[in-house]
């Protein structure tokens, strides 16, 4: 028993899952500690309050509210978990595009610009098909599949400028990110989506659940998604199918990632794009494939949100790009770039929005304290590869202290007697052979 332990504990996914967790234990300490530390220095909390807003950080997404004597109350928050999964689909989403990129080598920060476009292309086609002219349920899929194909088209011009010019994707992702805020601002100022109906909000968007009648939005219509039962067993949240899709879409990009050929290929030309080009991998089309399906997942994200039919967007000019698509980075970080382990991550961080909200409703504290944990957190995740190699080097320390008191085989001594292979017998690949060794794009 003891053995199969040890040889649990030495395989590298193993010391992932223990990285990632020591991340978000240090995160939560953390987090607590403020807590306490500001209470303390702060007349409106005292120690008590500093003692109840630790324990919410904690278990906050437990918290029921305050009993009639005013003492915090615990069971199961069925508001608080339903609106925790309406919360964790798009950062799943997100984090899922983040993830796949970070898998092929490419780094997309562009994400929110992605999750814009997915935005104004659901929120067009929802809103602009008069009522009767098709079934809402095929109004809803029709403005799905065009989010997701405009974050895959917006996702695919960074992949086109890092193939073909070499020029940085990041560079690229940044200046795409704020081209699609401002040409979103004008596209929803220009439209006639704006709600006016609820006194003066001209700067929101109507919900999907309006559609146009005579040339007027009125309320009704069945363009959401299904909450499939959900909201019985949730009750009083927002929550709905969508997070049904999310981790269908994660299970998906696994298996895409590590069980198909085109997986393999993203990966390899992640690895290395000139290796992967003399083995005859087309690396061009793999780089704009990548950046394509990461777009087309972030803006997954944002169609999944704007069409649960009870989310109005806000639009103005812009002047911060949405958190969903930078959120997405801790969440691929958090989760190792695992498609699966995004899914918990991502319902984590949601946790962790929940839980600030819980701070503010129930405490003198606000909810900004939460994202002192997300930077702890972020921070750890991001030296996981440092703790890994802590985790591996106590147990790689016992074992050399063992061989070194070991007498050497003769196998070895046989081993260590015989030539050594020169490296410039090995062949390598040059670079300029590598470019005439694949097919372009």
């Amino acid at each position: 028993m003891k053995e199969k332990l040890v040889n649990l504990y030495n395989k590298d996914g193993t010391k992932k899952i223990l990285a990632s967790l020591m991340s978000i234990i240090i995160g939560l300490l953390v987090g607590g500690i403020a807590v306490v530390i500001v209470g303390l220095f702060n007349e409106r909390i005292s120690l008590a309050g500093a003692w109840e807003g630790f324990r919410l950080i904690f278990a906050g997404i437990l918290s029921t509210g305050r009993d009639s004597a005013g003492a915090l109350s615990w069971g199961f928050n069925s508001a608080n978990v339903g609106n925790m999964l309406f919360r964790a689909t798009p950062l799943i989403l997100t984090g899922l595009s983040v993830a796949v990129a970070f898998k092929t080598g490419l780094f997309n920060i562009g994400a929110p610009g992605q999750y814009l476009m997915g935005t104004a292309a659901t929120l067009f086609v929802a809103l602009s098909i008069p009522d009767g002219a098709i079934p809402d349920a095929l109004v809803w899929v029709l403005a799905f599949i065009s989010g997701c194909l405009a974050g895959a088209l917006w996702g695919a011009i960074p992949g086109i400028v890092k193939a073909f010019l070499n020029i940085n994707e990041v560079l690229a992702c940044i200046m795409t990110n704020w081209i699609a805020a401002n040409l979103v601002t004008w596209l929803f100022d220009k439209s006639n989506l704006k709600n006016i109906v609820e006194g003066t909000k001209t700067a929101y968007i109507y919900k999907t659940t309006y559609g146009l009648v005579d040339g007027a939005y009125v309320d009704g219509f069945g363009v959401a998604t299904p909450k499939l039962g959900l909201d019985k067993i949730f009750v009083g949240s927002q929550i709905n199918a969508g997070i049904l899709v999310a981790i269908v879409i994660a299970i998906a990009m696994y298996i895409l990632m590590n069980k198909t050929t085109l997986g393999y290929e993203l990966k390899a030309c992640g690895a290395n794009r000139h290796s992967a080009r003399y083995a005859g991998i087309k690396d061009k089309r793999n780089i704009v494939l990548s950046m394509a399906i990461a777009g087309a997942l972030a803006a997954a994200g944002a169609s999944l949100y704007w069409l649960s039919g009870n989310t109005e967007f806000f639009w103005t000019t812009y002047q911060s790009l949405p958190d969903e698509g930078f959120n997405g980075i801790p969440v691929a970080l958090l989760a190792l770039n695992n498609p699966i382990a995004v899914v918990f991550s991502g319902i984590f961080m949601a946790m962790l929005d929940i839980v600030g909200l819980q701070l503010t409703k129930l405490t003198a504290y606000n909810e900004y304290i939460t994202d002192v944990i997300i930077a702890v957190i972020v921070y750890l995740s991001a030296f996981s590869l440092v703790i890994r190699m802590w985790l591996s080097g106590r147990k790689k320390d016992k074992v050399g202290a063992v061989n070194a008191n070991a007498e050497p085989s003769p196998d070895a001594e046989n081993e260590n007697s015989g030539e050594e292979v020169s490296s410039e017998e090995t062949p390598t690949v040059s670079e300029e052979e590598a470019e005439k060794g694949g097919d372009e794009i």
